[in-house]
């Protein structure tokens, strides 16, 4: 029998309230080691905000986070951020003004605590380093290339390499697709799912495009009104009927193909 592995990711009544306005409202779930794992909803349902709270970027007004068994409830982001959790953004934050490898080599010298330390010569340093995790997003041969004349998919990918420079255990991506052409998007979300898979790597990712959260998630999760109404396979969550009230009027919530 295999070992009951726990959650590396525990939220438990988590809820954010703004002048009696409920954004988010006893919320709870998990997220297991090497699992990715959609958080989905129409917008203005929560899902930012909860990502924020997860994060430390807000504070909740009540409820807790544990990751790997230690209560982050009330860290600073950058703290969490050491303990192994990271975060891409729905709008992507690069250096316009650096190449594509000093975006990742000013990640690392960041991650190696460097970063007051080295400014004569930043361009030298973790330069191998950095290319091994451009080679795991598929950007190498754009090492040296502008920030600023790169395809938006391109930041992207950039910005997953970038998340990555300090390992983490817990990767959040905030609408990682959002701005990327359906073709782009489903390679980023396969890409996603291959470090999931090689590197062990949790991902608890926001969506729109449901295409790609049936491709890729192995469980997904339905936020509305800032309640969580649904949280299992895919499956589960198409036959819902909160679900598929929430997106469709009661209709059949998205093709029954199998996106294996």
């Amino acid at each position: 029998m295999d070992p009951i592995r726990e959650p590396i990711l525990r939220v438990e009544s988590l809820t954010k309230s703004y002048d009696g306005f409920l954004a988010v409202n006893d919320v709870s779930f998990d997220v297991a080691p090497g699992e990715l794992k959609a958080l989905i909803g129409p917008n203005g349902a929560g899902k930012s905000t909860c990502f924020n709270m997860l994060m430390g970027q807000l504070k909740p007004t009540r409820g807790t986070v544990t990751f790997d068994g230690r209560a982050i409830t009330g860290l600073k982001p950058r703290q969490i951020w050491r303990l192994g959790v990271g975060r891409t953004f729905q709008i992507t934050g690069t250096y316009q003004s650096m190449s594509v490898i000093e975006n990742v080599q000013m990640a690392l010298i960041s991650h190696h605590r460097r970063i007051f330390s080295v400014a004569p010569y930043a361009w030298k340093l973790y330069r191998d380093e950095a290319m091994e995790f451009l080679a795991t997003v598929g950007m190498e041969a754009q090492a040296d290339r502008p920030c600023s004349i790169l395809a938006y998919g391109d930041l992207k990918r950039l910005e997953l390499a970038i998340a990555l420079t300090h390992r983490p255990r817990l990767l959040l991506m905030d609408e990682p697709t959002a701005g990327m052409a359906p073709s782009a998007r489903i390679e980023l979300m396969q890409l996603t799912a291959d470090i999931v898979r090689e590197q062990g790597v949790s991902v608890l990712f926001t969506e729109h495009d449901m295409d790609v959260v049936f491709a890729h998630a192995h469980h997904i999760m339905v936020l509305n009104r800032g309640q969580l109404i649904a949280d299992g396979d895919a499956a589960a969550v198409r036959a819902n009927p909160q679900v598929q009230e929430v997106y469709l009027g009661g209709g059949t919530l998205f093709k029954e193909a199998d996106h294996a």
